[in-house]
């Protein structure tokens, strides 16, 4: 994966080819994006992590931001917990585990013989979802070393 950093010659690119105004917020947000590519992240964590860097962001921005690059396909959301909306800059179709002890959702590489195809019995597919939830690793971890 190319390393992108704002105002880069890659990243202008990929908002330009996507019809996206490279402007200052966008490079600043899909860069954090980028950075970050292994956590599936809130507005409000973007915000708060841009908004040191930059004074005059707003919630809003990152909302409408981030909704631009959904329509634009540069990321994709999940809604897994329910109550919330988490972007991730991986767009291919895949699947989630949600842990219920720590709230990490972790990238679940899962083949579904139905995620390759475009359609399902004359019905055109438009999104995949797959969920699991249980506990992760640290979380299995802590709960063994309580019982001891």
């Amino acid at each position: 994966m190319i390393e992108i950093i704002p105002n880069s010659k890659e990243l202008r690119k990929l908002l330009t080819e996507k019809g996206l105004k490279p402007t200052y917020q966008r490079l600043m947000i899909v860069d954090y994006l980028h950075r970050h590519t292994s956590e599936h992240l809130t507005v409000e964590k973007i915000y708060n992590s841009l908004s040191g860097q930059m004074p005059v962001l707003s919630m809003t921005t990152v909302y409408n931001t981030l909704n631009s690059f959904l329509k634009a396909g540069i990321v994709s959301a999940i809604t897994i917990t329910g109550t919330e909306i988490r972007y991730g800059f991986i767009t291919s179709p895949h699947h989630h585990f949600l842990c219920r002890g720590c709230g990490d959702i972790i990238d679940v590489d899962v083949r579904c013989p139905i995620a390759d195809r475009r359609s399902i019995n004359g019905c055109k597919i438009e999104e995949i979802h797959g969920y699991f939830k249980g506990l992760c690793k640290k979380c299995l971890k802590k709960q063994r070393k309580q019982k001891t």
